[in-house]
């Protein structure tokens, strides 16, 4: 289903009746609406579930991403588009990205979110340093030459089973159509990764202006006070799996991290870069939350990665149904 919203054609998947509960679900980055596939066979059938492709990835148009504007383009996105749906207050679960994306529009469009489920969110205060610069060009060139092969360990598909997952195996039957999610990523400048900009200094890079990677970086989003600060503050389920490399208090997407294990050569200490605590900001600013009269819960689950819906869905989806409840 396409949709225009904020400017630009939405791909939509959309489930269930026009009265049922309202619930969005937003992907992550890399990846795409067709990312919670594995999910939604566990969902109930009278839920409203819209699920849309995110500006350059999937079958939505290819609009540039303001970096500036840390994860805004994306979040103003959704709620034209709710808009555009007549959608009234929706359950909102962002995956990685997606759960910056999620708290960012709760941030700006409280009326449009009745209560979050941050799935291997992204730290309130962005996600490491360095910005489009800092990704692995190897993974940027398979990417955007569409390989399918998991010859290199920068593939897409090597990527897909050791760092989505913390066991391929969970990806099962749904592993081309999960690869074909990644694929839809569009590469460039103005999406993924973004523009790179040299810098003084290690790393030798910093965030640019345009870009995915860069409206990450913690120069452009950081939403941590923002969150605590909401006068209106929705329940929270904050869901992780305990083998996430990706999101971690020693991520392996983490410069300053890779550099205290001294796989990225020159880096100057703990002092100057400190490796990024990931987990425990999430957790210290949802305390905070927590304390200002919101109220979170943190569920782990043992022995997943970044994508517990995948890894373990039924579990998943019991713990999405208690919060629509």
């Amino acid at each position: 289903m396409l949709v225009s919203a904020h400017g630009i054609e939405q791909n939509l998947l959309v489930r269930g009746p026009l009265d049922g509960p309202p619930v969005l679900l937003v992907h992550g980055n890399c990846s795409s609406a067709a990312y919670w596939a594995p999910l939604l066979r566990h969902l109930p059938e009278e839920w409203r579930i819209v699920a849309p492709d995110l500006r350059g990835y999937g079958d939505t148009e290819t609009a540039p991403v303001d970096a500036t504007r840390g994860l805004r383009d994306f979040s103003d996105d959704l709620a034209a588009l709710l808009d555009a749906l007549g959608m009234g207050p929706a359950v909102v679960v962002g995956h990685s990205m997606g759960g910056g994306i999620a708290t960012q529009l709760l941030i700006d469009h409280p009326e449009r979110v009745k209560a979050l489920v941050l799935e291997s969110p992204l730290s309130p205060y962005g996600f490491g340093a360095g910005g489009a610069g800092a990704v692995n060009p190897a993974f940027v060139a398979a990417l955007a030459a569409g390989d399918r092969s998991g010859d290199a360990p920068t593939s897409p598909r090597a990527v897909l089973r050791t760092c989505y997952v913390a066991d391929p195996a969970s990806l099962g039957d749904d592993e081309e159509a999960l690869l074909d999610t990644v694929l839809s990523t569009a590469v460039g400048e103005d999406n993924y990764p973004g523009d790179a900009v040299p810098a003084d200094g290690w790393p030798g890079v910093r965030a640019g202006t345009r870009g995915v990677a860069n409206a990450m970086d913690p120069g452009h989003h950081n939403v941590a006070d923002e969150l605590v600060a909401l006068p209106a503050k929705p329940p929270i389920a904050w869901v992780r799996g305990d083998k996430d490399v990706i999101v971690s208090d020693t991520s392996a997407f983490d410069l300053a991290y890779l550099g205290k294990l001294g796989v990225v050569p020159g880096w100057p200490g703990e002092r100057d870069a400190p490796p990024q605590p990931m987990v425990s900001q999430t957790r210290e600013v949802l305390d905070r939350y927590a304390a200002a009269g919101g109220e979170y819960r943190e569920i782990t689950f043992d022995g997943a990665g970044h994508s517990p819906h995948i890894e373990r869905p039924e579990e998943f989806a019991a713990i999405l149904r208690e919060h629509v409840r």
